[in-house]
């Protein structure tokens, strides 16, 4: 199954750091009654996601929850201990979840998974920006080129909507 606008998120577990340590959050956690702008990355500290991709969120933080965004979450196949790393040098004002998909499970879930092992980074998720309205996909923006941030952006979701 590959995701598409109006389909409902499926059921899955992410970890999340918590001061007590990795915490279980659920689909209906991150989702359930909020509108939220999900973004998701092929991997934390990787060129485009790091240097690209990020910016193009938090330059656009205030004006994406300016227009109703409840929340904004980070999405990849990291595990939890790298996404707080990750968190803590790129979201200076915590104005995201950072969410760990160690197995790929949730990328697997909705068809986003990327085989990136002949790079050596083994199954990644591609890369993409979702409006999701109580667990149901509104807007979706895969982006053809991993490599790339083209429509997976902030910038692009603040403009749809």
């Amino acid at each position: 199954m590959t995701i598409k606008v109006g389909d409902k998120l499926p059921e899955s577990k992410f970890r999340v750091m918590t001061a007590e340590g990795p915490q279980v959050k659920t689909t209906d956690d991150i989702f359930k009654g909020k509108k939220v702008a999900l973004f998701a990355v092929p991997g934390a500290y990787t060129g485009t996601c790091h240097k690209m991709h990020m910016p193009s969120i938090f330059l656009n933080a205030y004006a994406l929850k300016g227009k109703g965004v409840d929340s904004i979450a980070v999405v990849s196949v990291n595990d939890a201990f790298v996404m707080n790393a990750w968190k803590r040098d790129t979201d200076q004002r915590d104005e995201a979840v950072f969410l760990a998909d160690g197995n790929a499970d949730f990328a697997k879930a909705i068809g986003m998974e990327l085989d990136a092992s002949g790079n050596g980074l083994g199954i990644r998720s591609k890369r993409y920006s979702m409006l999701v309205e109580d667990g149901v996909v509104k807007i979706f923006n895969l982006e053809p080129n991993p490599g790339k941030v083209e429509v997976s952006g902030g910038d692009t979701l603040l403009s749809q909507l």
